[in-house]
């Protein structure tokens, strides 16, 4: 009896299974279902059941074998970061946040806007604070634009020149893209180089690589201002509807010959000196100099898990209830060393006798010589390994009210090397190692076309770096008055942070210490409102800083008790008439206490031209004139040894406009600039023109630029 009904179980089976219609099938072989979409045949994902729907096996789609070939449909190529709309812009590039799953759409910048501004810290805000020649330190004269690092400051000075891990771009193409670009200044004695490549090349839709590679250098126009920087940068990046990965690897390597500064300002303003390379220096027969390295690269995957079924109308996942599971791996290594030989330098004015004749003094640029009373060799280094987990949570979609939820956790092994007295002859280093835990999260979302909020937090809870914590929150309201879309933001940020490692401990042959330090608190208030359409933008800025630490007048750390406050007002505003041009950035920054925070009153960049086509849809040309300036005002000096900026209550610096000439032109694909930069030296101004205590800005000289992008 039980064979009997085991047999009459399989026939009814093998019955069953003959009856299904054969549209069914094609859901269970997704080989079947692909060769189906080629060919035009979009069903569910899930396929068609004609029971379900109502309908008989005669209605069903006709085979393509017994019909003529139809269109190919084109799918969108939409994934969670991009839509449709922007995959189909011929090239555009982004940048990508390793905390939370997001991206930063930007165009390729091919216009002539700001191309003839060849040093990079220019082109931001009013300018920097700087050395002077290419390649070499400088500071953002905006306070609040002033870059923070947590780990090894020494290199802050170069982070306008410098690749990181926090603005590596990556490409979307359609076709292979390179750029090329060459400049060069000055005579062949002191000229000044710049080369740069850029090669994107795009696998398939989803999937592409680029490289950037930047060499500059610069032979110097002062004694002993010798620069070379190499720039490396190779990205990788794939962004399906679900996986997304993107990878990179950065090499910074800077070499700088360092000269101290003059010996006084006199060597400028006076025209006893017909050329630069004869202006005397303070650290000239020290033979100075520093030398960067810097090995980085980071690996940032995540993945899409929907919380609804995927339709067919569903070409990504970015519009429906999801969760993304990332990982992000990180190594991040910085080498510095320092070295120079004990020599003195003499000042021809360094007093006045009796009479009032100069007297010669002779000074020493180091106060100290802790190791070797001969010669230096300070020798830096700092290793950073992290790991960090992420869970993205989408309630509705991206764009909806509540967008996104983010939460993660991270670990950071920190590794700092440097001599000791016991192993400087033996050349070992003596290794501290440090690991930090944190928690961090954000919560972003939209209101319609009218709205976007955020907030987010980090905390370290345990370990390094115990107690820090950072807030923030932005809100922006966003609207059009007869067309025209008017724009108002507001930040908020707080930050109790730990001094870094470097701040508490140095051991070298010109500096010492060993101090501990409190934590600082930095608070800091932001309004702006812009007007694109009409080139406006203004804002204000509050900034609160509690136990600021900062290197002091003797270039040694220091830590200011109490509070000091910031205030900056920001204009930005370019009128136009016809081809002429009148651009106007203008700041204006307050601190309650200029020994600690010493700030300009007044900054402005003026940039005058004229644009105009010589043959339409051909050549187009620009011809005018930039300047920058700032008020009198005790600016920080530099010290080489450190790298780092310091305040100095000693010489005073601004009332200068630092102006350049310029003719920038585009064809076709090619732009070209020829410039004259600081055309009025000797015509007018107070002959001053520094902008960092004692390091004089370039003279004048000739400059040329060329850029060419191949798209094919």
């Amino acid at each position: 009896m039980r064979k009997t009904s085991t047999i009459i179980f399989r026939l009814l089976l093998w019955g069953l299974l003959a009856a299904l219609p054969q549209a069914a099938f094609p859901q269970l072989d997704a080989k079947t279902l692909m060769q189906a979409q080629r060919n035009g045949i979009n069903n569910p994902l899930y396929g068609n059941n004609p029971y379900e729907n109502g309908e008989d096996e005669e209605n069903l789609p006709p085979n393509p074998a017994d019909t003529a070939k139809e269109k190919r449909i084109r799918k969108p190529l939409e994934s969670y970061f991009f839509n449709d709309s922007i995959r189909a812009l011929n090239n555009f590039l982004w940048t990508i946040s390793r905390d939370y799953n997001r991206v930063k759409i930007e165009p390729l910048d091919t216009t002539l806007q700001d191309w003839r501004i060849d040093y990079p810290f220019y082109r931001k805000g009013v300018g920097d604070i700087a050395l002077g020649p290419l390649g070499q330190a400088s500071m953002p004269t905006d306070y609040f634009e002033r870059p923070r690092y947590e780990n090894f400051a020494f290199s802050q000075a170069y982070d306008a020149y410098t690749y990181d891990l926090e603005n590596v771009p990556f490409y979307n193409v359609k076709k292979p893209y390179l750029q090329m670009t060459y400049l060069e200044s000055g005579q062949k004695k002191f000229r000044e180089e710049q080369f740069g490549l850029t090669v994107a090349h795009n696998i398939s839709p989803s999937t592409g690589f680029n490289i950037n590679y930047k060499a500059r250098g610069t032979r110097g126009q002062y004694d002993r201002s010798r620069t070379k920087n190499h720039n490396l940068e190779v990205a990788f990046s794939h962004t399906g509807k679900r996986y997304s990965i993107h990878a990179a690897y950065i090499n910074n390597h800077i070499e700088q010959e360092e000269n101290g500064g003059v010996v006084g300002e006199w060597a400028i303003v006076d025209t006893t000196f017909e050329m630069p390379s004869g202006v005397p220096m303070r650290l000239a027969s020290a033979e100075a100099e520093n030398i960067f390295r810097n090995n980085a690269f980071f690996v940032e995957q995540s993945y899409g898990i929907p919380l609804l079924p995927v339709t067919e109308s569903d070409f990504s996942i970015a519009h429906l209830p999801a969760v993304y599971i990332g990982h992000t791996f990180e190594y991040n290594s910085w080498s510095k060393i320092y070295s120079d030989i004990r020599s003195t330098y003499v000042d021809d004015r360094g007093s006045r006798d009796e009479n009032g004749n100069f007297v010669p003094t002779e000074h020493s640029f180091y106060k100290n010589w802790y190791i070797n009373p001969l010669q230096s060799r300070d020798s830096i280094y700092e290793r950073i390994i992290s790991n960090r987990f992420f869970v993205q949570a989408q309630p509705w979609n991206r764009n909806g009210v509540v967008g996104t939820l983010n939460g993660g956790v991270g670990l950071d092994l920190h590794t700092y090397s440097q001599f000791a007295m016991d192993t400087y002859l033996s050349g070992e280093y003596r290794k501290t190692k440090k690991t930090g835990f944190y928690v961090y999260g954000s919560i972003d979302g939209k209101i319609r076309r009218y709205v976007d909020w955020g907030a987010d937090f980090r905390l370290y809870p345990s370990g390094y770096r115990s107690g820090d914590l950072s807030v923030g929150a932005n809100l922006a309201l966003s609207a059009k008055v007869k067309g025209h879309p008017l724009i108002l933001e507001g930040r908020f940020r707080m930050e109790r942070r730990s001094p870094s490692f470097w701040d508490e401990n140095l051991f070298s042959n010109h500096f010492v210490w060993f101090t501990p330090l409190s934590k600082e608190t930095d608070t800091r208030f932001e309004v702006t409102f812009r007007v694109p359409d009409y080139a406006l933008e203004v804002g204000a800025k509050q900034g609160v800083v509690t136990d600021k630490i900062y290197y002091g007048a003797d270039a040694l750390i220091t830590q200011a008790p109490g509070a000091v406050s910031l205030t900056s007002v920001y204009a930005r505003k370019d009128f136009r008439i016809g081809g002429l041009h009148l651009d106007h950035r203008v700041l204006l920054q307050w601190s309650s206490d200029q020994e600690v925070i010493p700030v300009p009153l007044a900054s402005a960049f003026l940039s005058y031209y004229y644009e105009f086509w010589v043959v339409r849809n051909v050549l187009r040309l620009q011809i005018g004139a930039d300047c920058r300036y700032n008020t009198n005002y005790y600016s920080p000096g530099y010290n080489p040894a450190l790298s780092a900026f310091y305040n100095q209550r000693e010489v005073r610096t601004g009332n200068y406009p630092y102006t350049d000439l310029f003719v920038t032109g585009k064809w076709k694909r090619m732009r070209i600039f020829l410039k004259y930069q600081h055309i009025n030296k000797g015509l007018w101004g107070n002959g001053e023109y520094f902008s960092t205590a004692r390091y004089p800005l370039n003279p004048g000289m000739f400059k040329i630029g060329l850029s060419w992008g191949f798209y094919d």
